[in-house]
């Protein structure tokens, strides 16, 4: 969701060079906030024994922050223009506040049956479960597909569509986000319990 940003800054600089520094910022806080969230859990495989408790705990804990996003859905009015310097940061924090990655953990913890997982899956499974290298390759890819699409997305608003098309058609996604975190947290809670029985 940072390439808006990005075409900010280029839009408001007149400058392509302006949006593809946002990008790089963004690039980078995105890796960041991605390799803090996965790395600790490379060293926490011991912890696979707690799987249901910690299934449980994620589930409730993906429940409370949709809910917490439908309350409060307001964004402030600072994020408009945030200076280049502050972009890597900015892309930190919301990569953090976004779950950045959590959706590997389970994969790289090992708490995906391989029996329900279909060939994809037991390949990542695979890849993630080598080694510490292959957290941060995975990691590198997923800012870079990350990166990639709203680096593109950003690209044709600026250089196609400019700010009337932003101003006029910006709808909120953090309405849809939020419901999506509660019902796949929902579900999630629904399997552990029943599997619990």
């Amino acid at each position: 969701m940072g390439w808006p940003l990005a075409v900010s800054a280029g839009l408001m600089d007149k400058s392509p060079l302006a949006l593809f520094r946002a990008l790089w910022a963004l690039a980078a806080g995105h890796l960041l906030a991605t390799l803090l969230v996965l790395l600790p859990f490379a060293f926490l495989l011991v912890l696979a024994e707690w799987q249901r408790p910690i299934q449980i705990v994620a589930s409730l804990l993906v429940i409370g922050f949709g809910v917490y996003r439908l309350i409060g859905r307001s964004h402030p009015r600072a994020l408009a223009r945030i200076p280049p310097t502050q972009l890597a940061l900015w892309s930190f924090a919301v990569a953090i506040a976004h779950g950045a990655a959590l959706m590997l953990v389970p994969i790289y913890l090992g708490l995906c049956q391989a029996f329900e997982l279909d060939a994809g899956h037991q390949a990542a499974s695979t890849l993630m479960a080598a080694n510490l290298g292959m957290a941060v390759l995975v990691s590198l890819v997923h800012v870079a597909a990350m990166i990639g699409t709203g680096g593109c997305l950003a690209w044709l608003v600026y250089r196609h569509l400019g700010l009337r098309f932003v101003s006029r058609s910006w709808f909120n996604l953090d309405a849809v986000w939020a419901i999506s975190l509660v019902l796949v947290g929902a579900v999630a809670l629904a399997f552990n319990l029943a599997a619990s029985r």
